[in-house]
């Protein structure tokens, strides 16, 4: 009886077994990650796409247009972007590639986050941990090329006025 009045609220980790108080974080971790990737999700579905294929991001907040453009008469690495979510988020995943290819591929892998994290939360999984060992400097290097081709695809694009 004077155990229980010492700690009237074990850990959480003594209710469940040894090692669960880490798969509650890692639920917890997985319900924040997939909460912040649907409500990601869901503003880029209400955005109306613009049909420059830039600019969409000016719908929220007072967000400006891009400097870059004014200036450089040249788009940012992220020009393109949120209206690539936007077309991602209502299916058109043809004009989010054509819009900004990095933009549609990020779409892409936040809907995937968004289930795998679902997925995590629910079942405990530690499938993440698969993804997390994918990390390597070749696949961050990787994914540095091709978000500079991107932008050299978005910078010719815009050059010859193709928006969709």
């Amino acid at each position: 009886m004077n155990e229980v009045l010492r700690d009237p609220m074990p850990a959480v980790g003594h209710l469940l077994g040894p090692g669960s108080r880490h798969v509650v974080v890692e639920r917890v971790v997985a319900a924040i990650v997939a909460t912040a990737c649907l409500t990601l999700l869901g503003v880029a579905a209400w955005l109306q796409p613009s049909p420059t294929g830039v600019g969409t991001h000016t719908q929220l907040f007072p967000l400006q247009s891009c400097a870059w453009i004014e200036y450089a008469d040249m788009p940012c690495p992220t020009c393109g972007m949120t209206t690539a979510f936007a077309h991602a988020a209502d299916g058109h995943f043809i004009r989010s590639f054509i819009t900004q290819p990095m933009g549609c591929v990020l779409a892409i892998a936040t809907a995937m986050a968004f289930w795998v994290s679902l997925y995590i939360t629910f079942t405990g999984s530690p499938i993440w941990r698969v993804f997390q060992s994918m990390w390597r400097p070749s696949v961050v290097w990787i994914m540095a090329i091709l978000i500079l081709a991107a932008w050299g695809y978005k910078i010719w694009a815009f050059k010859r006025g193709i928006g969709i």
